[in-house]
């Protein structure tokens, strides 16, 4: 490669020439000698020398300096080091004219054998000199405020602006101080700064502060100033200059925007799923943040828990407006006596024009200038006219209160000790707040008509009162794990059975809510109905396993058919059966805790009936369980909420039931209240049911009771024992009636039963009467026809007692029918 391919550009150069170029600097290449070896159309353009003059011949002549070999030697070392250099440089156009340039050479580099250099310029541009002429019309014309301040902080110059954003005239300031001139304008802080600008030179910029302008001493301005060191030759600072923007409109946009960012907060609007809070909460808000008053008014089928807060005007006339209601109001006056309705008063507040339905449908009402003596006011609304003007209520924004295409209210905002008057950016601030605040009344209310479903439901689905007949004293207490009133699935019942005997049931469904509810209420009418059936505790809790998977398997499938169900997990449950005749407790348990005795002497025991496992998991059986109970004892059934504590020890807290439950002869209900306070401490993670009951013994002269032949002849004679027994109770009234009933089921059980056969009447409640064989068949009731002569013995039993049924024991069955006493 030779030097005059860097000239003539051949298509063989044509990529190493591109690299040289430059569209604003001049560039050429320099061998170690000196000599150009590449030179640009930007060089071209700089000396007026074309390629072909320069190319391959010594660089020296194109310089209008003498030559300093020291210095091109330095600056060759320097490059050849790999750092480069720049600086400036005299050389000379083609024309004869000297031309001061920036030159930079770069890092030494090859190209072949030849050791080379990149040279690049620019020619230096001459500084513009600003003449005083112009620099004056420049500062005094200049948009910003500027002034100049000696050491004393006197003013000594301003500019026009400066004059017309102080409002001071400038003859007032010359000579004097801004603390003498503008008092309230935060004067101590601006002259400090300038103190400590002429003690260390150092500027301060952008320092922003709000004041009332000297000619509008009722708007508030905000303000950006910045101040600078006055420097003479000599380094001395002899004063200070400041600038001064009115930055209002700014500063009213930040902190408008800020306003609505700490209203989403968690200290602003929505901390709770109340409605009313809700309304007082944006009302407080506020007040005096963005005005002086302010009041919610919602309607009331928003602040019903049956209504849907809906209310459409196309739906009616116009006269059939909405009922609306005060929800909440805050006023900078202590009480609001600004306010003609208070908190839950009915209002039918509308502001100019008056139009429910334009204003429920439509944008935000802003009237700034709130005249009393306006039509509107004198003629609709004379109470309200009287505040105004008492008050000096003088500026209104009012924004509907809407969320998801829903209308809920009307919020509105006055002014009255704030002199400023509502602007259209104010109602873009009051519509997000309101918005804001309408999404969070629409939540809570929402939550408050689910909520009251769910506790409606889960009170409907619990007993409302308790009764264990003669044989039990029973209380009840329920503790959700919201204490505010939340729903779970934990339940309790107390179920009378035959034969004196009752049924208690304590359970426990997995998951809170009213899906916890729905799924309690249907396992507790589960358990009515097979208690009703006379099933002993195992069984009964087999038949509800089965009833668990079920379920289970419906919520399952609906949670995949995508319709937003979840699977029911299960359940636990335990089930006991009282008979006062014995004193016996029959108990089976499905994974639930065991109960707690308390004898009469106050002695604690906990019996532990086989533990079988939860409702749900299928595939397992359950066992009974079988204890005697004193007359006088007490049984507690619970569930895990109660005796799992924060230690999760529930072992520990079954022995503090049992201490807390240990005094005997107290009043039940007292103690169940009293054993729920002194282990429920602290904030609940799971609900707590605790169901007590106080057994109670039939006296012996209660209950008589004779072996039966199974031959017809003992039909008579047993028939009038009973007849005897029902007359020596002291209930002859009775006597025939119970003599057809034991008739009838001593005649059946000897003609269809086997031995043994068994009659027993029990005085209690009812009067009872019993049968029992050794027989496992049901019998029927049959209605005979005319013709038949048999096949009327149920029937008649049916007929003359309250109630009667079939329970199966392990040596039989045992028919039962009981009579109401007189």
């Amino acid at each position: 490669m030779n030097a005059a391919q860097f000239g003539s550009d051949p298509p063989a150069a044509a990529g190493a020439h591109a690299l040289l170029d430059a569209s604003s600097d001049a560039a050429a290449v320099l061998s170690a000698h000196g000599v150009v070896l590449g030179w640009t159309r930007g060089a071209e353009e700089l000396l007026g020398h074309p390629a072909p003059e320069v190319v391959g011949r010594s660089a020296a002549c194109l310089t209008a300096m003498p030559e300093d070999p020291v210095r091109i030697a330095g600056v060759a070392e320097r490059c050849r080091s790999g750092r480069g250099w720049s600086g400036v440089v005299a050389l000379r156009h083609r024309d004869g004219r000297r031309v001061e340039v920036d030159l930079r050479v770069s890092a030494a580099f090859r190209i072949g054998e030849d050791e080379c250099f990149l040279l690049s310029a620019r020619e230096r541009q001459e500084r513009w000199t600003v003449g005083e002429s112009v620099l004056d019309g420049f500062l005094t014309r200049s948009p910003v405020g500027m002034a100049v301040v000696d050491r004393q902080l006197r003013f000594i110059w301003l500019n026009d602006t400066l004059e017309r954003i102080g409002g001071v005239p400038r003859d007032q300031r010359l000579g004097r101080r801004l603390s003498e001139l503008m008092p309230g304008l935060q004067t101590e802080a601006l002259e400090g700064l300038m103190r400590k600008v002429l003690e260390t030179g150092v500027p301060v910029t952008d320092y922003e502060y709000v004041g009332w302008a000297w000619a509008d001493p009722h708007r508030q301005r905000a303000y950006s100033t910045s101040f600078f060191p006055l420097v003479d030759a000599d380094d001395t600072v002899t004063g200070v200059c400041y600038m001064v923007l009115d930055v209002t409109e700014r500063w009213n946009a930040r902190r408008l925007l800020s306003l609505v960012n700490e209203a989403g907060t968690g200290i602003g609007i929505g901390r709770s799923l109340d409605v009313l809070s809700t309304a007082q909460e944006l009302a407080d808000f506020a007040v005096p943040r963005f005005a002086d008053f302010v009041v919610v008014d919602l309607l009331e089928t928003v602040l019903s828990v049956e209504g849907h807060g809906a209310w459409l005007p196309d739906a009616g006339p116009a006269s059939a407006g909405p009922v609306m209601r005060r929800a909440g109001m805050s006023s900078v006056r202590e009480g609001c006596p600004e306010a003609v309705a208070r908190v839950g008063d009915r209002v039918d507040f509308l502001p100019p024009p008056g139009d429910m339905g334009t204003l429920l449908r439509g944008a935000a009402t802003l009237v700034p200038v709130l005249d009393a003596d306006d039509e509107h006011w004198t003629a609709r609304d004379p109470a309200r006219a009287a505040r105004i003007r008492e008050f000096g209520l003088h500026s209104l924004i009012s924004v509907p209160m809407r969320a998801r295409n829903t209308a809920l209210g009307l919020t509105t905002f006055i002014r009255s000790r704030n002199p400023v008057p509502f602007q259209t950016d104010d109602v873009l601030v009051a519509q997000e707040l309101v918005a804001r605040a309408a999404l969070c009344v629409d939540n809570a209310r929402r939550y408050t008509r689910e909520h009251t479903a769910a506790v409606t439901l889960q009170r409907s689905l619990l007993p409302d009162a308790l009764s264990g007949g003669t044989a039990l004293d029973v209380a009840s207490h329920y503790l959700p794990a919201d204490p505010s009133g939340g729903v779970g699935g934990d339940w309790f019942d107390v179920i009378p059975l035959s034969g004196s005997r009752v049924g208690l049931v304590v359970g426990d469904v997995v998951g809170h809510g009213i899906t916890a509810a729905a799924a309690m209420g249907r396992l507790r009418t589960a358990v009515q109905t097979l208690a009703d059936m006379e099933m002993p505790p195992d069984e009964l809790l087999a038949h509800l396993d089965d009833l668990v998977l079920r379920l289970s398997e419906e919520q399952t499938s609906g949670a995949r058919a995508g319709d937003g169900a979840t699977a029911f997990l299960g359940a636990t449950c335990l089930y006991a059966v009282y008979d006062p005749v014995t004193r016996l407790c029959t108990m089976a348990r499905a994974g639930h805790p065991p109960p707690v005795v308390v004898a009469p002497d106050g002695q604690v025991d906990f019996p532990a009936p086989p533990a079988g496992p939860p409702l749900g998991l299928g595939g397992m059986g359950f066992e009974t369980g079988e204890i005697e109970l004193p007359a006088n004892s007490l049984l507690a059934l619970y569930t895990d909420g109660l005796v799992l504590g924060a230690d999760g020890d529930m072992e520990l807290g079954m022995y503090r039931l049992g201490g807390a439950l240990a005094r005997p002869g107290a009043d039940l209900d007292a103690l169940c209240r009293t054993a729920v306070q002194l282990l429920a401490v602290g904030p609940q993670s799971d609900d707590i049911a605790l169901l007590l009951a106080r057994t109670h013994a039939l006296r012996p002269d209660q209950v008589a009771s004779w072996d039966v032949a199974a031959e017809a002849a003992a039909v008579s004679e047993v028939r009038a024992r009973a007849t005897r027994q029902v007359e020596l109770w002291g209930y002859p009234e009775l006597a025939m009636t119970t003599e057809l009933v034991v008739s009838e089921l001593v005649t059946n059980a000897i003609r269809h039963a086997t031995a043994p056969i068994r009659l027993r009447l029990l005085r209690d409640a009812r009067l009872t009467c019993e049968v029992a064989d050794g027989s496992s068949t049901a019998p029927r009731l049959r209605h005979a026809r005319s013709t038949d002569e048999g096949g009327r013995g149920l029937f008649l039993v049916a007929q003359l007692a309250h109630r009667w049924g079939v329970r199966y024991t392990p040596e039989g069955k045992i028919i039962w029918a009981e009579q109401e006493l007189p």
